[in-house]
């Protein structure tokens, strides 16, 4: 398993007013509006060069709170980055496929820390 840890690439946050959560973030932080995946119901904000999304808060779920976070990495190829963890016994979640990032479109990989936590790793492209 060979990539180099470059950076954060985005945070997505689970909210409970998307509409409210933009304001925020556009109007209070500085934030511009990057893209909308309306199929996800997704908000990409950026805040120089990262991304925070918003995400709706899942139905019966709290005050939300954070969904994942997105590690930019640098590799010659995912997919032997994802076969190595499997082999160790990293537990991922899917497999390779292509998502939007602060540094563009391209493949990224889902997998969970020790406490469960929701981690993507993302080539920059």
């Amino acid at each position: 398993m060979t990539f180099t840890p470059l950076g954060l690439d985005h945070v997505v946050l689970r909210v409970r007013d998307q509409a409210r959560s933009r304001r925020f973030y556009e109007d209070v932080l500085g934030c511009t509006l990057d893209r909308v995946n309306e199929k996800a119901s997704l908000v990409h904000l950026r805040f120089g060069e990262q991304l925070i999304d918003l995400l709706p808060a899942r139905e019966g779920e709290g005050p939300g709170g954070m969904d994942h976070f997105c590690l930019s990495i640098r590799c010659d190829d995912l997919r032997a980055v994802a076969d190595a963890l499997r082999a160790r016994g990293v537990p991922l979640e899917g497999d390779v496929v292509p998502r939007h990032g602060a540094y563009g479109d391209g493949p990224s990989l889902y997998l969970r820390d020790p406490d469960g936590y929701l981690i993507e790793l993302k080539p920059r492209t």
